[in-house]
């Protein structure tokens, strides 16, 4: 009684926005086999509102090849929901793929045939946002904030409000004030793979952030680009 108890307690739940009731319902049995609790909403005019009010670990957005649904509630949802946001869809386009992480998407993948690569996707989702939720600590950094036991970030008293993704980057490079990361080294401690060449979400955040932080894009002084190899951030103090 108490296993199930503590296995209950421990199920993460996840929201699939997706019009293509075989697809969600394929989704949905696998997903329940792996101890997730997951719900369906195939209305994108109901989605928003179940999202904000049901709150849920992590979210899934379809984009089918006639709509844009998922797009124009990522773009609703972003500022107020938390927590990791993954879109899916049968198109590839890599335009598509930058509009999806500018507007906050935590990831993107093209609709796979191998459901256990959705699987690790959301794994790897869910690690990230919940790193350090268990956590009570602060780190001050000048006029910069950052609270991540309630995952929040301040810049003179005054809420900024982050992306899961933007979030995760900007308490790494925290946590390395002072020192440059590479792509390679945020690719595989946000992530967990190697960064290459044609993947730009490492540089996509790096420019969110910079923007939500005040920071001047052109002559940035909080988030600087180290030539030849990465990122540093080194605020105000």
């Amino acid at each position: 009684m108490v296993k199930q108890m503590v296995n209950t307690a421990l199920k993460h739940k996840i929201i699939l926005v997706d019009s293509d009731p075989n697809f969600a319902r394929q989704v949905k049995y696998y997903l329940q086999k792996q101890e997730f609790i997951i719900d369906i909403e195939t209305r994108a005019e109901r989605a928003v509102k179940r999202i904000l009010i049901e709150n849920p670990d992590l979210i899934i957005l379809n984009i089918s090849k006639a709509e844009s649904d998922g797009l124009s509630i990522c773009k609703q949802i972003r500022s107020q929901f938390k927590h990791p946001i993954l879109i899916l869809t049968s198109r590839e386009d890599e335009s598509e793929e930058l509009q999806c992480l500018e507007l906050g998407a935590d990831d993107y993948l093209a609709k796979p045939s191998n459901l256990s690569i959705l699987l690790a996707r959301i794994k790897m989702l869910l690690r990230r946002s919940q790193r350090y939720d268990n956590s009570n600590h602060q780190i001050n950094l000048g006029t910069l904030n950052i609270d991540y036991g309630r995952r929040l970030v301040k810049i003179n008293c005054k809420d900024i409000n982050l992306s899961t993704a933007e979030f995760d980057l900007l308490l790494l490079l925290a946590k390395n004030i002072g020192e440059p990361l590479t792509r390679d080294q945020i690719s595989m401690a946000l992530h967990g793979y190697e960064w290459n060449a044609i993947d730009r979400s490492v540089d996509l955040t790096i420019s969110r952030l910079r923007k939500k932080l005040g920071d001047n894009g052109r002559r940035p002084q909080q988030i600087r680009s180290v030539r030849n190899v990465g990122y540093m951030l080194t605020p105000d103090t």
